[in-house]
């Protein structure tokens, strides 16, 4: 794999700097020195998606930042994007986010939607064996937690302190779990959700689940995990990993897949085959989906 990975950074260099510009494929594949149908081929396998979807997607991302940090209008930042019109432009934002890029803009949240990382070789890599590029559709019903609290800045974020902060409230929440009663073993939860008091901050709970209602203790909370319809994957490794097994699930996977997130909480799920270290540990992360 590690042998195409410079072409491939190659050709999506010659993207980011044509985003704003009409985009002939086949001079990506030129630029990565590389065959187009050579080039497709590596493309998917190394991430997972087309070369089209991919330059759509990049343009749908470049558009969110626009719709937040800029007040260009709506009609300019659809023609950058690669639409014909606002009103097709409107139609695919409403069809993947569940509203209009004027509510998005209103709305102000850049943490709604993850910005796409920059493809590397660490990335590739681990797209290739640490996710399962296809989840399980399950239905969940109504989940009673109790856990820990805290806010951070994600990885969409200048700030983002997700590698200090969650472990920090997961070993306070550990070092106390036990006074958690009627608590269920497995799966624990690390509940992620918009912190409705900053718009630039995620909130997220480090959680065990319970049956009944059982008294909380001191310094934690409750919480009700709404029933709904999950896209539930696979994530292989450490923990610490997790924002690239999130980025592939919302800058590839959704923007193909027909569903579209509800905006409920993300669950992360640790079960019986996590572990604190090493590269056999096995967790899932959950999003909430409608069709």
């Amino acid at each position: 794999m590690n042998a195409y990975v410079q072409q491939i950074q190659r050709g999506i260099d010659f993207i980011e700097a044509g985003l704003d510009e009409s985009i002939d494929l086949r001079n990506v594949s030129k630029a990565a020195g590389l065959s187009h149908a050579h080039f497709q081929r590596i493309f998917k396998a190394l991430t997972g998606e087309t070369l089209k979807t991919y330059v759509r997607s990049r343009r749908m991302a470049q558009a969110l930042d626009l719709l937040l940090t800029t007040d260009r209008r709506v009609i300019d930042i659809a023609l950058a994007a690669g639409f014909e019109s606002q009103e097709a432009f409107a139609r695919a934002f409403k069809k993947a986010f569940g509203m209009t890029p004027t509510e998005y803009r209103a709305l102000g949240h850049g943490n709604l939607f993850l910005k796409k990382l920059r493809i590397d070789e660490a990335y590739l890599q681990h797209v290739s064996e640490a996710v399962s590029l296809e989840p399980t559709l399950v239905v969940r019903p109504v989940t009673a937690v109790v856990g820990m609290r805290t806010v951070f800045y994600g990885v969409g974020s200048e700030k983002n302190n997700l590698g200090e902060e969650l472990p920090r409230v997961w070993d306070r929440f550990l070092a106390r779990h036990e006074e958690v009663d009627a608590r269920v073993p497995f799966p624990y939860y690390g509940v992620v959700r918009p912190d409705l008091e900053d718009p630039d901050r995620l909130e997220y709970f480090a959680a065990a689940g319970v049956v009944g209602a059982p008294a909380v203790p001191s310094q934690m909370v409750s919480l009700e995990l709404p029933a709904g319809r999950y896209a539930v994957f696979e994530h292989r490794g450490e923990a610490k990993a997790i924002d690239k097994t999130v980025d592939y699930i919302y800058a590839t996977w959704l923007a193909r897949s027909g569903h579209r997130h509800t905006w409920g909480p993300d669950l992360e799920l640790y079960g019986t085959r996590w572990r604190a270290q090493g590269a056999d540990s096995v967790m899932h992360y959950a999003i909430p989906i409608a069709s």
